[in-house]
């Protein structure tokens, strides 16, 4: 068996890890052997500097790396790779001499295979490997289930806690019915996306029906509970002719669905849908001659694009914490100033592969919070650390955001973009060499309005 891969292990020994990139900063000797391993374990230009020979702090990503929604966690990996690569390359995570010194961060990969109980087991294998650190996001019920096995484990084993950090589990309910001091969520959730969207479909005065459908879990079915609600107060002129959940992950052909689609005379579709379910869709909405527009929480997304091709342009709206057109002028120009194009540039110049483009700023700002947080922590101590998290406030390329306190909830803008084709107005740049990118037509002022309406925190 390939011992760089996952595929086949039992769940009781799922979970020994891929060593990821970092290890390459821990020790100037490692930096030889490791640049001719395979790319997944120790991809060419890892980290430049070399960080003083402490324990380095291991950072567990938990996430599906197989079955159908493995190229979303491989998406996931390349971000916070890129990301943690960043902070060792300008030394590590900065600690005083009597807390070790510089600490290198090191990214391990965990294949929850897309279940909560292989999720559990790669948990149980993270805290045995001396991970300290749990990243996740792809699933609103992985992202639940381990909160609660975190909290359990904390409250059991306080010296050897855990924190977990959150960047796409965006169901409300993680930050205020199961709040927990112990995580940290920052994607912007549902309810926040949502309102993002709908500050661009109100204005949409054609449109008089729409379609609600989305992956039958709880994230899922909150997108349209919520969009339910957010219709009837701001666009009660509007109809939901059909509201429908299908199984998460397990269907193969959208067919059906884009037929009945098509049949109920909706203009435009709203759906939370991502990954494999996302593509399918709108692939299959195409072939059956659907012609109304698409509000997306993902459209941007993962061949998403290219699955629409012409049909998506001028009818596919996605909301997003950042899009790489987000400073380009109509003219094709760039605003003065902005550092967003050198950021993207940045990011495909380390993921040259065009399937590979696709750039989550906030797990760029998540890992800088982190960074942030620990050395302000002046130690690894996981409450030190949360404590610090609770106050964190990040700039990267022109983006920032804040934790809010109270519910653990990141505050970022957002921003509403439009598709088109490469090389329309606004469109400098394309998504996934597709000719299609997303022109931003409404940036979105952090939500703070939202504020935890049922969330009770311990604390510690």
């Amino acid at each position: 068996m390939n011992k760089f891969s996952l595929k086949g292990l039992k769940s009781g020994a799922l979970a020994r890890p891929l060593r990821a990139v970092a290890l390459a900063t821990v020790a100037a000797g490692l930096l030889g052997p490791l640049a001719a391993l395979p790319a997944r374990a120790a991809p060419p230009g890892a980290a430049a500097s070399v960080v003083a020979a402490a324990p380095p702090v291991k950072l567990a990503l938990i996430e599906s790396l197989s079955g159908p929604f493995a190229n979303t966690g491989e998406a996931v990996f390349r971000n916070l790779l890129w990301a943690t690569e960043r902070v060792n390359a300008r030394g590590g995570v900065k600690l005083p001499v009597a807390a070790g010194g510089p600490r290198a961060l090191v990214l391990e990969r965990y294949d929850s295979k897309g279940q909560n109980e292989e999720a559990l087991s790669a948990l149980r294998a993270a805290i045995d490997d001396g991970a300290r650190v749990v990243l996740q996001g792809n699933s609103s019920s992985t992202a639940a289930v381990l909160i609660d096995a975190i909290h359990k484990h904390n409250e059991r084993e306080p010296g050897k806690r855990v924190l977990f950090l959150n960047y796409s589990a965006v169901d409300p309910i993680l930050t205020n019915e199961k709040c927990s001091f112990w995580h940290f969520r920052f994607d912007a959730h549902a309810d926040m996306r949502m309102a993002a969207l709908m500050d661009v479909l109100r204005e949409d005065q054609v449109l008089k029906s729409v379609y609600l459908i989305g992956q039958d879990y709880s994230f899922g079915q909150a997108v349209l509970r919520e969009a339910r609600r957010q219709l009837a107060l701001q666009r009660p002129d509007v109809a939901v002719v059909v509201d429908e959940l299908h199984p998460i992950g397990r269907v193969k052909d959208f067919a059906p669905y884009a037929a009945k689609i098509k049949a109920s005379g909706a203009q435009a579709v709203v759906t939370g849908n991502w990954g494999n379910d996302l593509t399918l869709l709108v692939k299959a909405a195409r072939e059956a001659g659907f012609n109304g527009s698409f509000y997306t929480f993902y459209g941007n997304a993962l061949g998403a694009p290219a699955a629409l091709g012409d049909a998506g342009v001028g009818k596919v709206v996605a909301v997003a914490d950042w899009l790489p057109n987000l400073d380009v002028r109509s003219n094709g120009t760039v605003v003065a100033g902005s550092k967003s194009p050198a950021f993207y540039q940045s990011f495909r110049a380390r993921f040259p592969k065009p399937q590979d483009d696709y750039v989550h700023m906030r797990m760029q700002l998540m890992v800088e919070a982190l960074a942030q947080s620990i050395e302000q922590a002046g130690s690894t101590d996981v409450v030190a650390v949360a404590r610090q998290m609770e106050k964190a406030s990040v700039q990267l390329a022109g983006r920032s955001g804040t934790m809010r306190a109270g519910d653990h909830q990141f505050q970022q803008p957002l921003v509403v973009g439009v598709m088109e084709r490469q090389g329309a107005p606004g469109v400098k740049f394309d998504v996934e060499g597709s000719g299609y990118g997303f022109r931003v037509i409404r940036e979105i002022p952090a939500l703070k309005a939202q504020q935890p309406h049922s969330c009770q925190m311990q604390r510690y």
